[in-house]
């Protein structure tokens, strides 16, 4: 059983504007020349048939939201118009015949059923009638395809919040594993100095755990941390390891991914000689067009680690995934740069920019 149905504006629209000429050419087929100067067809009968037009569009306006309803994707789109073309047999034609023989039956105004009367009437209700319900049904379809790419975006903004966790989470466990296997080997070769390192190491944990909480930082926060993390390199490699920076601070407030300047930090150590013989050296430094560059002396390792490519690849998926261009990694023959685009903080970011 159908409920009563809200109209839409457009559903009222129409009808203010269509039931008045379909009003008017039905007093014409029923009346003729009778209604220019007859007063009673605008007095009795032109009420009386806007009333029965009423009905007759609301009985519409509930057919057509229970075809909506029955049918509602896009995908059905063909079986949902050819149903509700069968609204001008169930509920249109069956108005029109209603107001001739009435009016024919009551001898309404003095009429009388002629030859072509009910042709002429369903023709005129028929091309009124098709042209707003078929307004209806092309604003129905565009309604539902907004609301299709609306879920499509929700959709991928979901997955691309949770792409952005998981490359969150590598990085906790890779930081970790590298720092054991350093304590590991502190721990041989002085206790003394794997004390302080463990110390320094749970001081940056904590400082660690609260930045890649959410997932994109400011400059200024990451440099600090930097400072922290150098101290507890500093304790692992002494003078083999010298870092500058050297920031605009114009630069300070702008958005970076959260510890990407740890992981390139860490990469560099990784992959190169660390000794008071051979210094890797560090350099972090801002330049013109909004980027900030990581950049080291070129000193690899004759047998190398076992790498498990999450650093540069984690901070350039994130850079992807905020739609940010401008990550570059360039190796020469005696250093190797990383360039990081910088994204100006106007607090109005992408929803799940905001989000990470």
């Amino acid at each position: 059983m159908l409920k009563w149905v809200k109209p839409s504006k457009v559903e009222v629209y129409s009808f203010l504007i269509s039931m008045p000429f379909i009003d008017l050419g039905l007093q014409a087929i029923l009346y003729g020349d009778r209604v220019i100067y007859d007063n009673p067809i605008w007095s009795i009968s032109f009420p009386l048939i806007y009333v029965i037009g009423l009905l007759s569009w609301y009985s519409q306006v509930l057919y057509n939201a229970w075809i909506e309803k029955k049918f509602p994707s896009l995908a059905e789109s063909g079986k949902r118009i050819i149903t509700k073309c069968l609204v001008y047999v169930v509920v249109m034609s069956p108005s029109v015949l209603f107001i001739f023989f009435l009016y024919d039956r009551l001898h309404i105004l003095g009429y009388s059923i002629k030859e072509g009367d009910l042709k002429m009437g369903l023709i005129l209700g028929v091309v009124v009638n098709l042209i707003f319900v078929g307004l209806w049904e092309a604003i129905y379809i565009i309604k539902k395809y907004k609301e299709s790419l609306a879920d499509i975006e929700l959709i991928e903004q979901m997955g691309t919040q949770q792409e952005f966790e998981n490359l969150k989470n590598q990085v906790n466990p890779h930081f970790l594993f590298n720092c054991f296997n350093t304590l590991s080997s502190l721990i041989s070769i002085d206790k003394k100095q794997a004390e302080t390192f463990l110390d320094e190491l749970s001081k940056v944990y904590r400082y660690l755990l609260r930045n890649n909480e959410d997932g994109i930082s400011t400059l200024e926060k990451e440099v600090k941390f930097m400072h922290s993390y150098y101290r507890l390199l500093k304790t692992r490699y002494g003078d083999g390891l010298n870092l500058s920076i050297e920031i605009d601070k114009r630069y300070q407030p702008y958005l970076l991914p959260s510890l990407s300047l740890q992981l390139l930090v860490e990469n560099a150590v990784k992959h190169n000689i660390v000794s008071k013989q051979q210094p890797l050296m560090l350099e972090i430094f801002t330049t013109a067009g909004n980027k900030l560059v990581v950049n080291n002396n070129l000193q690899k390792k004759q047998q190398k680690e076992k790498s498990t490519h999450i650093g540069l690849n984690n901070i350039r998926a994130k850079y992807k995934l905020m739609k940010q261009q401008g990550f570059q990694v360039v190796e020469g023959e005696k250093n190797f740069m990383v360039v990081l685009p910088l994204i100006w903080n106007d607090n109005k970011q992408e929803p799940y920019l905001n989000n990470l």
